[in-house]
């Protein structure tokens, strides 16, 4: 008989190999999975992973791709260590793009220089708003937090839906579900001209610094990271859960919403239905490839960005469908999780003794 047995201690060398090896894995699924599909996998992992970024200009794409999935698994992170399980930052997301966009609306004719910072403000206080349902839910009623979030992502989705169809549809633009180009005022500047690297960039870099500092220096995050490792000793020592629950909710809520934010005033430049690819589902796999370490997540953005930029240049290049991105970024999540397995236990083969029963 196979049993799974828990090893005394995890190999700390072993959890931060395990993303490679997964990455690894993944790449030898996607070799089977290309020539299942009659393509020459050299040829098919060269226009996925090396035509993308073979040009200064596709080096940028890939950095844009990977801020908005780098702010959002940082904020994740903290209540991931500490068990606080947020699957909705997608709703977050949203929520918050329709926070700032709103603000960027109702002030379309202003060239004041206080519209941008207040977008990206009202966008974090969208986003912590949205998350702090679940929040409640959990400490009042002790709801599940994973499936209310995540709940909560199809609300937000047709919230965003219902006011680009109807009240915040640009009367100018052809009956198509948008609201108004956003004015100049009311977008983020570029950092680097002829590309659409813009200061959400910057922002990325600089949650990713906010939260080492959290995590690493603070009380809080030393409280965190107690409650994530030994809750009854947490609890013993006083840390109360529904303060970390709360602290993890809002963290990646605001991280989220600013995302949205960003997203909406950056390279779409308006609200749309479809304006995020799912960043929010997807910066959960960021956070997890990065062990939940601010620096691994800024790595791992860029490997999950690089995805996106594939799915995208396999579809031109190969005639692929878009949902060769999504079917990539499971297969690295499930070899992570099943290598995560075998980090905190081994398997052993037990020998199971069967008595029979002997009948007169």
């Amino acid at each position: 008989m196979i049993r799974l047995e828990a090893r005394p201690e995890p190999s700390r060398i072993a959890g931060w190999l395990s993303p490679l090896v997964a990455a690894v894995a993944t790449l030898l699924v996607g070799f089977v999975f290309f020539s299942l599909l009659g393509k020459n996998p050299l040829d098919a992992f060269h226009a996925f992973f090396v035509k993308p970024v073979d040009s200064a200009y596709g080096v940028s794409e890939l950095l844009l791709k990977a801020s908005p999935l780098m702010l959002i698994a940082t904020g994740l992170a903290i209540g991931y260590r500490a068990n606080v399980w947020n699957i909705g930052a997608e709703g977050q997301l949203l929520v918050g793009a329709i926070a700032g966009g709103g603000l960027a609306l109702a002030f379309q004719a202003s060239s004041s220089p206080l519209l941008l910072p207040a977008m990206i403000v009202a966008g974090a206080l969208g986003g912590m708003a949205w998350a702090a349902i679940p929040a409640l839910l959990r400490t009042r009623f002790n709801a599940n937090e994973i499936l209310v979030s995540l709940m909560l992502v199809y609300v937000a989705g047709f919230l965003l839906s219902w006011l680009v169809h109807g009240p915040w549809r640009d009367p100018e633009g052809f009956n198509f579900p948008q609201s108004r180009l956003f004015h100049e005022a009311a977008l983020l500047p570029s950092l680097i001209d002829g590309t659409r690297v813009n200061v959400g960039l910057l922002v990325a870099l600089s949650a990713v610094a906010a939260g080492y500092v959290f995590v690493r220096k603070s009380l809080a995050g030393f409280q965190m990271r107690v409650a994530g490792l030994a809750p009854a000793a947490a609890n013993y020592a006083g840390i109360s859960s529904n303060r970390t629950i709360w602290i993890g909710m809002l963290a990646g809520g605001a991280a989220a919403g600013v995302a949205g934010i960003q997203e909406a005033a950056g390279p779409v430049g308006q609200l749309l239905p479809t304006l995020s690819p799912g960043y929010g589902f997807a910066a959960i796999i960021v956070a997890f490839v990065g062990r939940l370490h601010p620096i691994g997540i800024a790595f791992a953005s860029l490997l999950l960005s690089l995805l996106y930029l594939g799915g995208e240049s396999a579809q031109l290049n190969l005639g692929l469908p878009s949902a060769v991105t999504g079917l990539f970024q499971g297969t690295l999540l499930f070899f992570l999780l099943a290598a995560d397995v075998f980090i905190h236990y081994r398997v052993r083969s037990v020998r199971v003794l069967r008595r029979t029963a002997r009948h007169a």
